[in-house]
């Protein structure tokens, strides 16, 4: 088998998901860690529309390993620092990613980066990486601009916006731009595709496991549809023609093995897929909830962009959640956790613990200043994951983000609507539930 093969197709029957979960609990040799273990509707709806107040109060009654009981499953949480470090860098390798609820996302992005694990994953890693190198970011910034000034351009005074909608198609044709070349006249129907497909994942549970048509899970099928139309269009016209640029998509096509095995197309397109989804959402979530607090602490706007930013991913981390299964069993904060068990962390609830972060549900970007930044515990922050398998578009995010950020605040301030109520949803990022109306106002 050539190293460039990927795994096989995951199974998405809920059944066969909920089948296995049960499999993996009763095999537990260990007892599960203290927490709420029966069986609460409740709870699980609550965990759906509310989750960081879940954990933030399971945290607060057992500590930063406990376990709560999701419909079917106990699912095990780690949480604060230490749990982060453990999970992500220290003994990452005891965590499956493919067999968690990671997996949630292949229907929609297939086996991207996201839903694989070992030599595969290694490997597709290692052919994206020079796509994501300081010298390839920096032949970016000139794609970044042209499209962040050109999405400007119909701005003025008094303009009422939807700040998540308008972001949300921006970085969609930033990534389909800058990262696989691909035209742009299909932008917005592409940011209504992906709306469309990630509204399923913040369904409820049980809404999720129906089937059928005008379903949700019918609903991301036919987005995913023509998303697929658009990748597969490209793949086939790079493919025929020769086509080839400084763009992801070019290293995919022409990616090689030792023994000359390639990529399959339908693996370029789930790393494709997974890259436009991790490329454009991540910075419309950032941008939409670091001018919602602007709005409300306008006085914050003078502060150095690059503590405004950390500050953003730390009261709303986009990828909230790090799904995995436990491989063998492991002690953890004293506490001794099973093998075979749904394991995840939060960089959401670890980035608002009382006791490692002072008030924090505050906006203070001054946490982030250098003197206090070295008082941050490891592992304390975590928007991008970390160690082998931090986020790989980082660096690109945060120069879109940062431009973004900056060419809006040269010539305006954005006020949210009076009586807007922030709602979030998790969606698998999370995001402001009812969009974020705003307007335009000259600085």
């Amino acid at each position: 088998m050539s190293s460039l093969t990927g795994p096989q197709p995951l199974k998405t029957s809920p059944i066969t998901r909920i089948a296995e979960d049960l499999r993996y609990e009763r095999r537990a040799t260990v007892p599960f860690p203290p927490g709420e273990t029966r069986f609460s509707m409740k709870r699980t709806q609550r965990f759906g529309t509310d989750p960081l107040a879940v954990l933030l109060e399971a945290y607060a009654r057992y500590g930063p390993v406990f376990t709560l009981r999701i419909l079917h499953g106990n699912v095990i949480f780690l949480l604060g620092p230490e749990a982060n470090h453990h999970m992500l860098v220290s003994h990452a390798k005891n965590f499956s990613y493919r067999d968690g609820y990671m997996a949630d996302l292949f229907p929609l992005l297939g086996d991207g980066l996201l839903t694989i694990d070992g030599e595969f994953h290694r490997r597709s890693r290692k052919i994206m990486l020079p796509a994501f190198h300081k010298e390839q970011i920096a032949a970016s910034i000139d794609v970044i601009h042209d499209e962040v000034d050109r999405a400007l351009e119909p701005w003025h005074a008094g303009r009422h916006l939807d700040l998540y909608e308008w972001t949300r198609e921006l970085a969609l044709r930033i990534a389909m731009r800058a990262l696989f070349g691909l035209r742009n006249e299909h932008a917005p129907q592409a940011a209504h595709d992906f709306e469309q497909a990630l509204a399923f994942y913040a369904k409820d549970y049980l809404v999720q496991a129906l089937r059928g048509p005008r379903t949700p899970w019918a609903r991301m099928q036919e987005a995913r549809v023509r998303l697929d139309a658009l990748i597969y269009a490209e793949i086939e016209r790079r493919r025929a023609t020769g086509a080839r640029g400084d763009d992801l998509l070019s290293l995919l096509l022409d990616a090689q093995d030792e023994d000359g095995g390639t990529l399959s197309r339908a693996h370029i397109r789930d790393e494709v897929m997974t890259l436009l989804f991790a490329g454009h959402d991540t910075t419309t979530s950032t941008i939409t909830f670091l001018f919602y607090e602007l709005s409300r602490r306008p006085e914050q706007a003078t502060q150095p962009m690059e503590l405004l930013l950390d500050e953003t991913l730390r009261i709303y981390p986009p990828a909230w959640i790090g799904p995995r299964r436990s491989i063998e069993p492991f002690d953890l904060c004293g506490v001794r956790v099973p093998g075979g068990a749904a394991v995840n962390y939060s960089s959401w609830a670890s980035h608002h613990l009382p006791d490692v972060w002072e008030d924090p549900e505050r906006f203070d970007p001054q946490r982030f200043a250098p003197a206090r930044r070295e008082a941050i515990p490891k592992g304390a922050y975590v928007p991008f994951g970390g160690g082998s398998r931090t986020c790989i578009g980082m660096r690109f995010a945060q120069a879109e983000v940062d431009i973004i950020a900056r060419r809006i605040l040269e010539r305006w301030r954005l006020d949210v609507d009076s009586g807007y109520k922030l709602k979030i949803r998790q969606m698998p990022t999370i995001s402001p539930k009812h969009g974020m109306p705003m307007t335009v106002r000259a600085a």
